[in-house]
């Protein structure tokens, strides 16, 4: 149980990570500050800061952020008549904002704060020794309140002083980095494990399976079942489904030499049907092919991309229910239930699925998400000037309880499901 739960941590992670990469390399390029890349939410577990940016692992794995400048008010501001600590470089620009008292800092000029702008202008008049002086503002200053320092974002740093388009960007750069993610482990669980082919042949034998038991090995040709001939690995699976707990005789070629092979298929319940179907423990053969790899990962993509947004039109039309949603239980149910049964080469191609959920799901125009801010983008494109940062914010609020209320429905679901039914 250990195990499945930090390999269901670890996939999380790496799908979350590479969402708040695209994200973040997007807001760098654009030259938007970004003050923290976490992964994770709530209380810091670990953290460490390279360049501008503070890099945090956080104790909840439910989520991440790249926080931008401008996205929320600063949580430092210096206001007039406040008196306030000041560090010069030899161009005698200002590079600390001291806050705290300047005990600390003995190289400090003590000042009280006339008229100050950190976003435009890059200022400071200060009265110093009942004089006033007036001192640039170096655009990578630090204020220093809390013992803690905050590096400030002149207009031109933060996101809502970027062009429509690099914002449009920067949001949409997570869900799509999502989709490249799904489409590169579909192509790397192609490399590694082959491509199926529908051939009369055996793939890989599963251990403790009817067919390891009976002596099936990997490469055999079947040639009939019972004496039915047989033309595709298609018509091997269909003849063991409809024969749980009956005797089967699969005549096989191994090698040149033709022998006959008893197995009993072992009965399981089909989750998506809920009915019972044979299983020996046999997977479809596979092929080798870098191209056909590349071609099968992109198709894939594609079309799995296609199916969840049919399901997402059967719940608009009523075609599906809000019952059939699974949240974080359900997730993590299907995710150990692939990673124990068909090993990495499951997990993969599971994690490629769950990526395109998460770029689609981020991609609703649901206020909170990242389709939500895109939709307040194209309203803005429309009017010709934003929303109001604090209606919009207000927007953003609500649809953020809207989403917390239905993961708890959908979990609450799975816990019936899952757990008390079983």
């Amino acid at each position: 149980m250990l195990n499945s739960i930090l390999g269901v941590i670890l996939l999380f992670g790496v799908l979350i990570f590479f969402h708040e990469l695209g994200h973040f390399i997007f807001a760098k390029r654009a030259g938007i500050l970004c003050r923290e890349f976490a992964l994770g939410m709530g209380p810091k577990l670990f953290s460490f800061r390279k360049g501008e940016t503070l890099y945090t692992l956080r104790i909840l794995p439910i989520g991440g952020f790249v926080r931008m400048a401008g996205e929320d008010p600063e949580v430092v501001e210096i206001k007039t008549g406040q008196e306030i600590g000041l560090i010069l470089d030899q161009d005698q620009k200002v590079t600390r904002l001291i806050v705290d008292k300047t005990d600390q800092f003995p190289g400090a000029r003590r000042v009280k704060v006339e008229e100050i702008d950190l976003e435009q202008d890059l200022f400071v008049r200060v009265s110093e020794n009942e004089q006033e002086k007036t001192y640039a503002i170096h655009p990578k200053a630090f204020i220093v309140s809390g013992h803690q320092e905050t590096q400030i974002a002149p207009a031109d740093r933060q996101f809502s002083g970027k062009t429509l388009g690099q914002r449009f960007l920067t949001i949409f750069a997570g869900p799509a980095a999502n989709l490249i993610l799904a489409a590169v482990l579909f192509i790397v669980s192609n490399m590694v494990y082959g491509l199926p082919v529908d051939e009369p042949r055996l793939g890989v034998i599963q251990e403790d399976s009817p067919a390891a038991a009976a002596g099936l090995q990997q490469d055999d040709q079947v040639i009939s079942i019972d004496q039915q001939p047989v033309q595709s690995f298609t018509d091997i699976r269909e003849i063991v489904s409809d024969a749980y707990g009956q005797e089967l005789i699969f005549t096989i070629d191994r090698d040149g030499t033709v022998m006959d092979v008893a197995v009993t298929p072992e009965e399981v319940v089909n989750e998506a049907t809920g009915e019972s179907e044979g299983k020996i423990g046999v997977f479809i053969p596979t092929y080798f092919s870098f191209t056909d790899s590349l071609t099968d990962g992109l198709e894939k993509t594609v079309v799995i991309t296609g199916k969840i947004f049919e399901g997402l039109g059967m719940l608009i039309t009523g075609g599906a229910s809000v019952n059939d949603l699974s949240g974080p239980v359900g997730i993590f149910h299907f995710t150990e239930e692939r990673a124990s049964e068909g090993g990495l080469m499951a997990l993969l191609n599971w994690g490629g699925i769950l990526s395109i959920n998460l770029a689609i799901f981020n991609m609703l125009p649901i206020p909170a998400l990242d389709g939500g801010r895109m939709v307040f983008l194209g309203v803005e494109a429309l009017r010709g000037k934003p929303i109001d940062p604090h209606k919009e914010g207000m927007v953003h609020f609500l649809g953020f309880a809207f989403l917390m209320l239905l993961i708890l429905f959908v979990t609450w679901n799975d816990i019936q499901k899952f757990i008390i039914q079983n």
